[in-house]
Parts: C-alpha cells; structure tokens; sequence
C-alpha cells in the first residue's frame, strides 16, 4: 500500500467538510443563471462577484471569467445549463496547472530518509495540531516518526505536541520554553538518526512581527539542521487557516517572502464558507496544497485530491441537474 493510502481523500468526510462553501457560495451560481438561457454579460458579471466573495481572489476570478469567455466565444451558445461544467473543468484545468494535488510526487518524496518537514505558520491556523494529525498518520503507515518542538516561544505549543506525541506514540525533541529553536530543531534531527527515522517534523514559532525577524530565525533553523542532514529540510509545509479568507492570502505573502515554502495545508475548511480560497492561493502561489483539513477527527485531515475537492464543491449542482 502507498504510504499516503491513509491520507487519500474521504468522499463523506470531505463533502460534510465542503459544505458550507457549497451552500452558502457554489449554490449562488445556479440562483444566478436562473431563467437565462445562455451565457451572456449579465451572468459573467454575476459568476465574477460570485467567486469573489468567495474568496477566490480577483485575479485568479478573473483569470476563470476569461477562459468561460474564451469557451463562450468558440462554443458561439453555451447554455447556461452548462456552465457548472465548464466552471469546474477550468477550476480543475487551473489547480491541475499550477501542480496542486500531486499525490505521486508526495508519495515518491517519502522514499528520501529521513524526510525532514519544517512546518510554519501563525499562531491559531491549526499548525500544531496538523503536525500532531500528520504524526499519527505517519505512524499508522509504518513510518517511525520524530517531532521538535521548536516553537519554543509558547509552552502551550510544547506540551500540545507533547500530548499528540503519546497518541500517535511518537517521541518528541523539547526544550524549555524561551530555548533557541534552532537547538531543538538541531537536537531532533540528531535523535531521528540515532533512531533510524523515516520521517522528521519540526514545528517553528508562528509570529509574524516583522518578516525580516522571521526570515533570520527560519534561516538559522534551517542552517543548523543542514549541520546534520545537508539537505534538510526537504519540505518547508504552510499551514494556513482557510477560514480567515483574504488573510490568508496575506500570510503566504509574508511566509513565502520569508522562506522557501514549497507545500501548503489550508485548514478548518468545515468551519467556513470561503473554501474558495484553496483555488486562490493555489493559483497566486504557484504552490501545491498538499493537505486539508475537513473536520477535527484524524481522518479529516486529507491529501488534496483537486478533481474530488472540485467535485465537492458543485456536488448540490450536479444533484440538482
């Protein structure tokens, strides 16, 4: 069995955890092509204001609204029965193209040991119960896991790692609070080795007080893991909090200038009706979204599935017909 087996997108969990997004924004869509029989300004102009209030973004709205215009104008009548389909082949066609979902890249990068993640992010997005989710995940598949503790600024983020530690039955690398993150991150890349680990997680201080302080302390950390594994880390994993909308946005803006952030893992998507953002910052970021989060249980936290996500969110639509 693939080692992301685990992790393969659950039909039923993830449209329960779509469908505020699906109701409260998806659903607008069909309310505005009501009575009209094909697709013209008025209900491109209505589709626009749909998606950005969804948070999609405008730009990444108006890059959509171009392509159903193109298709529209080569199609000559496209019925506004139709415009679901051609909506959700160019969401898929766009997430598709900016490489979000690749399960077999994900699944193949796994084979490098260890495999050292570095997770970051603001404090409040989820960030260290992802880690804690990712761990029992992890573990479950076979994988001897270690997790540093290097938000070394919080002690609640310490023993909340701590306490996930004994549920995935994983070992974690602490310090006291206030210790210099880059010697847990240091101690813990040293203690996976001696362990034989497959795969390292090390958890950063989300604050956002100025970038460049940011950028100094992620830089450090990542210079003292390659002290140990040169290569370290392989993966710098963004958790963001879909929920907060266009301020999530802004946080990638602020992480992705700090350090090379090459994953992203939008959470509490249960939670919101701004699920829409997933294909916003997927598009603006060029990064791929690697993980969701659906619910609260360990299962609900996914491998980002696009076609299935995509499928999701027009579920109602298609119901309906």
């Amino acid at each position: 069995m693939a080692l992301f087996g685990l992790f393969k997108s659950k039909k039923e969990s993830l449209d329960k955890g779509l469908e505020k997004t699906r109701e409260n924004v998806f659903s607008k869509i069909s309310r505005a092509v009501v009575g009209k029989s094909k697709v013209d300004d008025e209900v491109l102009d209505n589709l626009e204001e749909i998606l950005v209030t969804s948070d999609v973004g405008v730009d990444t709205t108006l890059k959509i609204i171009e392509r159903i215009e193109s298709r529209v104008s080569r199609d000559k009548f496209v019925s506004a029965q139709e415009l679901n389909d051609i909506l959700k082949e160019e969401i898929i066609a766009l997430l598709e193209e900016n490489k979000a979902g690749e399960v077999e890249d994900f699944d193949s990068a796994l084979n490098k040991k260890p495999y050292v993640m570095m997770v970051v992010g603001v404090n409040g997005v989820g960030k260290t119960t992802t880690i804690g989710k990712l761990a029992h995940q992890f573990s479950n598949a076979g994988k001897k896991v270690v997790v540093g503790a290097a938000d070394t600024f919080r002690a609640a983020a310490i023993d909340q790692l701590k306490v996930w530690g004994e549920r995935a039955n994983v070992p974690v690398i602490a310090q006291e609070m206030g210790s210099d993150p880059a010697s847990v991150a240091f101690d813990t890349l040293e203690s996976a080795l001696t362990q034989d680990a497959d795969v390292v997680i090390i958890d950063t201080a989300g604050r956002l007080h100025n970038k460049v302080g940011l950028m100094n302390e992620l830089g450090k950390i990542k210079r003292v893991m390659q002290k140990v594994v040169e290569d370290a880390p392989n993966e710098i994993l963004l958790v963001l909090d879909a929920s907060t909308g266009q301020n999530a946005f802004e946080q990638a803006k602020q992480f992705t200038a700090a350090t090379e952030v090459n994953a992203l893992a939008l959470t509490k998507l249960d939670g919101t009706a701004k699920g829409g953002v997933v294909i916003g910052i997927s598009d603006q970021f060029k990064i791929p979204v690697k993980y969701i989060g659906v619910g609260e249980k360990i299962e609900d936290l996914q491998l980002f599935d696009r076609r299935a996500f995509v499928e999701s969110l027009f579920m109602a639509e298609t119901a309906e017909g």
